[in-house]
């Protein structure tokens, strides 16, 4: 640090990118689409937003198993596109040629996941698209979609993903604007150039990433390979720290947690080196959960910083309220500890998430510029202050109109224009002398209210942990008794790490097992009996029953 200190109050806006492994390790076969879809759409207009404005900057957090699925795609794209190879993900597939199954009972299936899309913002954008989906979904309620004609499919299949691109990829490719003027149906060719326009959004992504990360434009950070509930990993009890008498799993304890959460940290670093280059300096814990042995052990992998929620502080503070801005404008560490621990600002990121989506752009961005001078009022010199705004960098922008380019590119340019508020990062702040603020205890949970029964203790929960363990239990089993070969004990290991993700127990809903079914609980159990098989055992009879349906938890 040299010079003068800027006298301007930091704001660091954090953005999260994740989405669990949704191939199956053993098949190849992509069992959802999102990865990809929020890569042609939320990842690229993100990068775009920082790059069009030279002044700013934020700290984008990549968790590892995202990463490599985009990186599989983008590979499979390429060989396709070069040699014809065949695509594992059925709906991308629908855009090449002889994408559409020749068995029909698949076509209602493959006509749902192409509505998967914004009624108003994705859907309600494109009058074809919007026409075609009414006649799809006629079809699907009276049972006749198997009688549609052959090119139902790759024609809603093509609305699906032009209206999944980003906005600016509408504003800057001229191949995705003229294929958008279509009226009639597409053709072989138009479908292959929608095919390339994918391939070349998703390899661009990391390397523009990798760009503004060496500008100095983004701060890229991590979070553990898998996605894992990091304090649970550790301890099933720390859940009750936080909400006293909540049930707990049957299993006392995960076997080998503490060994496991280690592997998740070095497989993190190990990959993000892979894809940018450089070796993260930052950690964003899954779901922000943080507990004492958490942030002791990310602390010898030596992360300069965490970042977690704002009910988390609360409670490490022992308050009851709400700590109220000044504690969130700093950063703080344990007596002994060097790790710097930042906690976002629930209201300004919640309004992201929640509010704004709602209104005009302009307006958005002005608001949220007037409550950030409103924390900054009374001071002459915010050098030594940090506001931290985190959310995910995904999932709120389908709910603003065109995908929230308005209102980024209003906020990015009010931000970085304003004489009284400057874009930062979290490295830079602890760069700059930030004032660094001595936590007394750190007390176990997530950025969803401060705890962790999002993702443990209601029946249905706890029995997806013990199904985890009994599978662990096995896994341990087989590798002490050293009956595997180096492969495939690192096929099981990478298996294990995707079991151990948090969005198999958050997805997991007694009250609602329908839904439930419909999202993350098949995946899961795919997963968990693709683990006994590279073990070479049998999968138990009950992984055939969604967890959410199975009783079998203790008070």
């Amino acid at each position: 640090m040299s010079g003068e200190a800027d006298p301007r109050l930091k704001v660091v806006l954090c953005w999260h990118m994740h989405q669990p492994q949704y191939r199956d390790l053993v098949t190849g076969e992509q069992l959802r689409p999102w990865a990809y879809l929020h890569g042609i759409r939320d990842y690229v207009d993100m990068a775009v937003h920082l790059e069009t404005v030279p002044e700013a900057c934020a700290v984008v957090n990549f968790s590892p198993v995202l990463l490599e699925q985009l990186g599989e795609y983008s590979a499979q794209l390429a060989a396709h596109l070069r040699d014809g190879r065949p695509l594992s993900d059925p709906v991308l597939g629908l855009l090449a040629p002889q994408g559409v199954p020749a068995d029909r009972a698949q076509w209602p299936a493959l006509a749902r996941a192409c509505l998967r899309a914004h009624p108003d913002n994705q859907i309600g954008r494109f009058e074809p698209y919007r026409d075609l989906a009414q006649q799809a979904g006629r079809m699907l309620r009276d049972g006749s979609l198997g009688d549609a004609p052959p090119e139902l499919l790759p024609d809603l299949a093509a609305w699906f993903h032009l209206a999944w691109f980003g906005e600016t990829v509408h504003r800057g490719d001229p191949r995705v604007q003229q294929l958008a003027r279509r009226s009639g149906h597409f053709g072989p060719q138009e479908l292959r150039t929608l095919l390339e326009c994918v391939a070349d959004v998703l390899a661009g992504l990391v390397p523009r990433y990798r760009r503004l990360a060496g500008s100095g434009r983004v701060e890229l950070a991590v979070s553990p390979w898998g996605h894992p509930l990091l304090p649970l990993l550790f301890d099933f009890g720390a859940a009750r720290e936080a909400d006293a008498g909540l049930p707990l799993p049957v299993a006392p304890r995960y076997p080998g947690g503490t060994d496991r959460a280690r592997w998740h940290l070095a497989r993190s670093v190990q990959s993000f080196s892979r894809s940018f280059g450089l070796r993260p300096r930052g950690c964003w814990p899954a779901e922000g959960a943080l507990s004492a042995p958490v942030l002791e052990l990310i602390e010898s992998f030596g992360f300069d910083w965490v970042a977690s929620g704002e009910s988390v502080l609360r409670r490490c503070l022992g308050r009851d309220a709400a700590p109220g801005r000044e504690p969130l404008t700093c950063a703080w560490r344990l007596p002994a500890g060097r790790t710097a621990c930042f906690f976002r600002d629930d209201e300004l990121s919640d309004l992201i998430g929640f509010t704004y989506g709602k209104w005009h752009g302009d307006d958005a961005a002005a608001d949220f510029v007037r409550r950030l001078e409103r924390i900054a009022s009374g001071r002459e010199d915010n050098s030594r202050r940090a506001v931290s705004v985190v959310l995910d960098g995904e999932n709120a922008w389908e709910f603003y109109p065109f995908n929230g380019y308005y209102f980024l590119r209003a906020l990015y340019r009010r931000l970085a224009a304003h004489p009284g508020l400057r874009l930062a990062t979290f490295s830079g702040c602890l760069q700059e002398g930030v004032t660094v603020e001595t936590l007394p205890a750190m007390v176990p949970g997530s950025w969803i209210d401060g705890g962790l029964s999002p993702w443990i203790g209601n029946p249905s929960r706890n029995r997806a942990w013990d199904l985890l363990c009994e599978a662990k239990a096995v896994f341990d089993q087989v590798v002490v008794e050293g009956g595997l070969d180096e492969a495939t004990q690192r096929a099981a290991e990478e298996q294990l790490g995707v079991c151990e993700g948090s969005d198999w127990f958050w997805s997991v809903d007694e009250d609602d097992p329908g839904a439930a079914e419909g999202r993350f609980d098949p995946i899961y159990r795919r997963h968990l009996q693709n683990l006994y098989r590279i073990l070479g055992e049998a999968p138990p009879a009950g992984l055939a029953t969604p967890p959410a349906y199975t009783a079998g938890s203790v008070g």
